[in-house]
C-alpha cells in the first residue's frame, strides 16, 4: 500500500502517474515507457528521481565506459536503458515483475538480463 494516495484527481504533480506512456529524450533517443499505475502501483510509474539520475548520466557526471552496472529493481527501468544507450549497461529483474520492463526495455533496445527464470 502506497502511503501517498495517487488518486487521479490528486493534484497536478501526480496526474503524470496515470499517463499510460511517458515519453523522454536521452542520448539523443526517444525513450518511451508504459506507466500502469492502477494495475503495479509505485514500481509503474516514472518517477522524478529516475528522471534527475538520467539526467545526471547524461551529463557525464559519471564515466560509464569501460563499467560495468547491474540495476537491480529498476521499476520502470528509465535509468538502466539511458545508461545502456550511454554505454555497454544491462539491467536485471527478478522474476514476476520482469514481464513489463521487459517489453519496455526491448522497445528501448537496452539489454536486459532476468533473475528466477523465464519469465517472458
Amino acid at each position: 500500500m502506497a502511503l501517498v494516495p495517487y488518486e487521479e484527481t490528486a493534484g497536478v504533480g501526480l496526474r503524470a502517474f496515470h499517463k499510460p506512456l511517458a515519453t523522454f529524450s536521452f542520448a539523443n533517443h526517444r525513450i518511451q515507457i508504459r506507466q500502469d499505475w492502477r494495475q503495479l502501483g509505485v514500481a509503474a510509474v516514472v518517477w522524478d528521481a529516475a528522471i534527475v539520475l538520467s539526467t545526471y548520466l547524461e551529463m557525464g557526471a559519471v564515466e560509464l565506459r569501460g563499467c560495468s552496472a547491474v540495476e537491480l529493481g529498476a521499476g520502470t527501468g528509465l535509468v538502466g536503458i539511458v545508461a545502456a544507450l550511454l554505454e555497454n549497461i544491462g539491467q536485471t529483474q527478478i522474476k514476476g515483475y520482469s514481464k513489463r520492463n521487459h517489453t519496455t526495455t526491448l522497445q528501448n533496445k537496452a539489454k536486459l538480463s532476468q533473475i528466477g527464470g523465464d519469465e517472458g
